[in-house]
Parts: structure tokens; sequence; C-alpha cells
């Protein structure tokens, strides 16, 4: 077994090597190769590889539909319209717009208008509202659909349309998903088309180790849009039994941006169905919508060439000049994230970061709390939300650009799962996450640098160890 073991290393020190990584990665995954047998190889597994480069499903099918290329090329602003918009809007924010549409082809809509909605008991009564107005299809995808009190009243509302005819298409993550086997058979007998995420024989045990659709959107006849933070499930319902008081953030959009959505929809159900989907016209309808928000719908996860939501993120960190507010449940970052941030607070913009007080994993509010030492040294603000759990994935900069969707700050939403985020150039959107954000901080504490450097040692302790599974949580 030994010799098994180091006939491995030898192959994978010899994989390491070649990928030309930073040689201080390099040394530490050979030394752990090297001195730690089996366990190495482990280690390397689950942390070294780069997920990126191993893309698991194709999307040139769908994109390759005329229908779809059609629908790209309408999306695309006319120089004229990107002239005006830089003039007036974005001025130097025209680099993010050029950053995602070269690495991904995310097209920079002008006419949308964009809802921004408080707390999931908000959303669901804006959901089920559109839901049951569906002429034509519904296309959901989650990562957390269950069936109890809240799940169950969306379901009921898409075996009801399912019944009335209109085609109901609905994508769960198999690992954040719980339906009962009677709930399931209601959905197939009822005309609803779902289909399992990656299915995995024990979500339970693997949740942390496979790439998972965490995505949260809805195209409701091809007009109205939803994404954001928000899954389908009595957590995110604030009832007055609840035993947490859940703060989140999400989306209702109407115009162009809704396309984007869609087509990313398509190429995610093409892969979960296993079949060669047929792209309607009625997918795509005309739509009327005069109000002016320039949005792009960013995209990532292993089947993208690049970081795109984690580049956009930190470009638009980096080139900020008045102040960056950012909302995240979980603060994992990667050393990118981290730099852009202390560069922009010792450039003197103002930092402030938003985290929970007491998280729903113990593993990540220590790990988490391992980054704060390194964001007060550089000035930045950093306050805990004391009221309850604040979920909500939020970043607003300059009075101009903001973002809301479903990645958290951490390894994982960088590099691993499926995400997807609304990037807003629009001023008015951007005041009222702003004031959204103020609103919180009168809910939080700021911590003293002082107070948090005489912390317990034990803490200190805890957040060493945690940090080490980042990559994992």
């Amino acid at each position: 077994m030994i010799a098994i073991n180091y006939l491995l290393v030898i192959l994978t020190a010899f994989t390491v090597l070649t990928k030309n990584l930073n040689p201080t990665k390099t040394i530490s995954y050979i030394i752990v190769l090297v001195f730690f047998p089996f366990f190495g190889l482990i280690v390397y597994y689950l942390f070294g590889q780069e997920y990126r480069k191993n893309k698991i499903f194709n999307r040139k099918h769908v994109l390759n539909q005329k229908i779809i290329a059609d629908v790209s090329e309408r999306l695309k602003p006319d120089k004229k319209e990107v002239k005006d918009l830089e003039e007036d809007v974005l001025d130097d924010k025209i680099k993010l717009v050029k950053l995602l549409h070269s690495s991904q082809n995310a097209p920079l809509t002008i006419n949308n208008d964009v809802k921004i909605i408080k707390n999931g008991e908000n959303k669901f009564k804006l959901l089920l509202a559109d839901l049951k107005k569906a002429k034509h299809h519904i296309h959901m995808e989650y990562y957390i659909l269950r069936d109890n009190k809240i799940g169950m009243k969306v379901i009921d509302v898409l075996c009801e349309k399912a019944k009335e005819g209109v085609k109901v298409r609905l994508s769960i993550d198999d690992v954040g998903s719980s339906i009962s086997r009677k709930n399931k058979r209601k959905m197939e007998e009822s005309g609803v088309e779902w289909h399992s995420f990656m299915p995995v024989l024990f979500p339970n045990f693997t949740g942390k180790m496979n790439y998972r659709n965490h995505r949260k959107i809805v195209i409701i006849d091809g007009q109205i849009g939803y994404i954001g933070g928000i899954n389908i499930s009595d957590t995110y319902v604030n009832y007055d039994d609840s035993d947490v008081f859940w703060r989140d953030t999400h989306l209702r959009i109407t115009g162009e941006a809704v396309k984007s959505l869609q087509i990313h929809f398509l190429m995610t159900w093409e892969f979960v169905s296993n079949e060669k989907i047929e792209i309607l016209v009625d997918f795509f309808p005309e739509d009327n919508c005069k109000t002016c928000v320039p949005m792009q719908i960013a995209a990532s996860g292993p089947d993208t060439d690049w970081a795109n939501i984690m580049e956009v993120l930190f470009t638009a960190i980096v080139t900020s000049e008045k102040y960056v507010y950012l909302t995240t449940p979980y603060f994992i970052p990667n050393e990118q994230i981290i730099t852009a941030l202390q560069v922009a607070s010792k450039s003197g913009v103002d930092v402030r970061l938003l985290i929970p007080k007491d998280s729903d994993s113990w593993t990540a509010k220590h790990a988490t709390n391992s980054y704060i030492e390194c964001l007060l040294d550089a000035d930045i603000k950093v306050y805990r939300y004391c009221k309850g759990f604040i979920h909500a994935k939020t970043i607003v900069i300059d009075d101009v650009f903001s973002t809301v969707g479903t990645t958290n700050m951490d390894y994982r939403s960088f590099n691993i799962n499926f995400e997807i985020n609304a990037i807003i150039y629009n001023q008015e959107n951007s005041l009222e996450l702003k004031s959204h954000f103020l609103e919180d901080l009168n809910e939080s504490e700021i911590i003293d640098k002082e107070r948090w450097m005489n912390r317990p040692k034990i803490e200190k302790l805890k957040e060493s160890y945690c940090r080490l599974w980042a990559p994992l949580l």
C-alpha cells in the first residue's frame, strides 16, 4: 500500500509541477504529499485541483441555437447608447461592462425595471402572485426547495399551473433541496417536469464535496425574472413563531435582462434533463419596458472559462472612489479580494463589511473571524448583525454600482459552486441598497480593534483551525 501511495505521489507531484502554480503553493502540496501518506493524496484531491478547467457541462448546443444567437444580438446596445451611458452613468465602471462582456459574453442590457425585495415574506407575496398569472411557461432553478409551509405553497401553484397547460420546468439541487416522494409524485402527476442537479447517493455527507448549483432564479413567461439570495424554505420567511429573524435580499426584474436569465436557465436545464431542449421563440417575447436600468447578468461556475463574478467584484472594489459597502453571510475570501479591500481602504475609500454575529455554521463563523484582523489593520470597518442571521449577498459602491445575487464571499462561490448575480449600474437602485445597508447597521455592532486583538487565545486557535478548511466551507 505504501508503494502504491508513493507511486501515485510521484505522478501527482509531476502534475503539480507542470501546472506552474504559485511556488509556495506547489511546495506546500509536494510536502503534504510526501510526508502524509494517503492523507496527502486526499488533501490534493479536495483542494489542489483546478475546478474551472474541468468543465462539467457543454453549453454549445444552447448557445449555438439560432434563436439564442438572434436574442443575444438584439440585446447588444449600439455604440451610441453605450457612449451616452458611459458619459452619464458608468464613467470608469465601463471597465466592468467590458470585463464581463469579454469573459463570458454577458451583454449590457439597458431597458430594465428592478424592484429590490427585502426579506423572504415580501418576496413570496410577489412571487406567488406572479406565478399564478403565468400563461406560457414557468422556469425555476433553486439550490434549496423544501416542502414545508412556504415550499408547499409554491409546489401547489406549480401543480395548478401545469394542470392548466402552462409548461413548468423545475431544477433543484440534489443536496440543498428536500422534497418527499409523495410531493415529487404529485408534481409529476400534475405535469410539472422536474430534475435534480447532479444527484448524489448520500447528500448529507457529500454536500460540501460536490459541485452544487447555488443559484436561485425564476423566469415567468420570459417577462418576469427573480434573482437573489432567498431560497424556498420556511427558514427564509419571518413567521411570528420563527426561531431566528432572517435578513435577506432578492430582486424582481422585468425587461431585457430577463432574457439573459432565460439563457442561463436553458443551459442548466439541458444538462439536468440530459435532452436537447427545443428553444422556442415564446421563451423570448418582446418587452415594452421603457425604464432605463443598465444591468448585466453574471454567471460563474466550473462551466465558465473565468471566475467571472469574482473578477467583476475585484475590479469594482479596486476602482471605487468613495465607498464600498459589502454584506455577506460568509466571508472566507481569496487573496485577491482581501488585497482589493485593503488597497481601497488605504487609498481613502470608506470600506465597510457587514457579517452575521451568529452564523448557521460553527466552522464558517470561525473561519470568517480569522480574516477580521487583517481588515481592521487596513482601517476597514467591520460590523456584526445582531438582530438575527443576515444572509443577503449585496455590494453597493459609489452610488452607481450594486450587485445582488447568490454569490458569497468565499472559496466555494468563487471556484466550485454555480452562482449568478445581477450587476446593476443605476443610482436609484444603488441608493436604495445603500439605505438598506445603513439601516442594517442600526441592528449591528461595530468590532473594536483593541478588544478584538485581545480576544481569548482559544478563539484564535478555533479560527486558525477552521481557516484550514476554508476551501470546503
